[in-house]
């Protein structure tokens, strides 16, 4: 939980949601800081979604409390409480214009003619789109609908604005276009946002703080760095970015770090991570990034490294900055994901080519395994 402090715009307190026997929020704790761009990210079914329902005053809590400015809204009805919610599905009006769907809320208010030609004015230079009041909905591109339906809610100047996975149903290019744009916006209304998502990329590129949530719980929550190079537990490991994994028996733990054997015999040394120690004989799940391999056609490069493995080159994965090799362990048969340089080095190498692999020990990180796999 983010340390508690009395600029939270938002903050839930041991809440509790039970469907029957299912229990689809268990005993979540955290609070939203003022102007923060706050994502939870997690699996479909994980009940996030459940906790921002929650947060509108849709659903109620089984048990705890949900506070915004620091008061209770238990017993407040959703248009009583001050946030707003934007869904998947945007609901904008289409026989209206665009500035006539930003002036809505403003409308039912009750403000004057001159204050909301006002507001929409200024929501309209706020997104982009000063000279688009005029148009018909239908004139928009669905980036720019989103931008609207955005708008709409942050004129009403709430205090967090609610997001429900709201870039999901938009195409691949538009979603990564909109990623920049609703952290341009965020910044531009200075309202606190509650982000939903599934997609970790999402929530790393517009967040200032992500908690990754599974099975109804918190995981962790930090900084995108924080859960991508530090992460408390093997699901955030697991979820949050690209890894290669690897489980093992601890042969060996000490003030150096763990020597782990994996069931094909291979070892490895590794530091270890999350709250559970690593003792001698228990079992560990090891991560490793793909961005962490060195990859070398010599052997020599990577012989000084902790950890080595020769492979073989199933295939190249081309994606331009992203590119990554598919190595198979000539050892075990196993799979590695390995990112490449963008320096052109291996351009040329051909499926089949002998490769070796090396990382070091700060980089692979070990897990106890307690219980059910991640």
């Amino acid at each position: 939980m983010l340390e508690t402090t009395d600029s939270f715009d938002l903050e839930c307190r041991s809440l509790v949601r039970r469907f029957g026997a299912f229990v689809a929020v268990d005993n979540v704790s955290f609070g939203v800081p003022q102007g923060d761009f706050f994502s939870i990210l997690g699996p479909s079914g994980c009940g996030k979604t459940t906790i921002l329902r929650m947060m509108a005053g849709f659903d109620q809590p089984t048990s705890g409390d949900i506070l915004i400015k620091g008061n209770s809204v238990l017993d407040v009805p959703p248009n009583k409480r001050p946030v707003n919610m934007v869904f998947q599905q945007l609901a904008l009006f289409p026989m209206m214009s665009v500035a006539e769907n930003i002036a809505y809320g403003l409308v039912r208010k009750g403000l004057g003619k001159s204050e909301i030609a006002d507001k929409v004015k200024s929501a309209l230079d706020r997104i982009g789109l000063p000279t688009s009041g005029d148009k018909s909905i239908k004139q928009l591109s669905g980036g720019q609908q989103q931008r609207v339906a955005i708008a709409r809610c942050l004129v009403l100047e709430p205090t967090a604005l609610l997001l429900d996975e709201p870039l999901g149903a938009l195409d691949l290019k538009l979603r990564e276009h909109m990623k920049v744009e609703l952290k341009k916006m965020q910044d531009q209304f200075a309202t606190t946002f509650v982000y939903i998502t599934h997609d970790q990329s999402e929530a790393l590129v517009m967040s200032n703080h992500v908690a990754v949530m599974n099975e109804g719980r918190f995981e962790q929550i930090g900084t995108p760095q924080d859960l991508y190079y530090h992460p408390d537990t093997a699901f955030v490991a697991g979820f949050v970015g690209d890894s290669n994994r690897w489980h093992g028996t601890v042969e060996r733990a000490d003030s150096s770090g763990v020597k782990v054997v994996t069931a094909d015999g291979v070892s490895l040394l590794a530091t270890p991570a999350g709250d559970a120690p690593l003792s001698k004989g228990g079992e560990v799940d090891i991560f490793v990034r793909p961005e962490s391999v060195v990859l070398s056609l010599e052997a020599e490069r990577v012989s000084g490294m902790d950890n080595r493995i020769s492979g073989e080159l199933i295939s190249i994965l081309f994606n331009g900055a992203n590119s990554r090799a598919l190595i198979r362990d000539s050892k075990t048969g196993g799979e590695l994901d390995v990112a490449l340089p963008q320096t052109g080095e291996f351009s040329t190498l051909a499926q089949g080519a002998e490769v070796h692999l090396g990382w070091g020990l700060a980089q692979a990180k070990a897990f106890a395994v307690n219980g059910e796999r991640p």
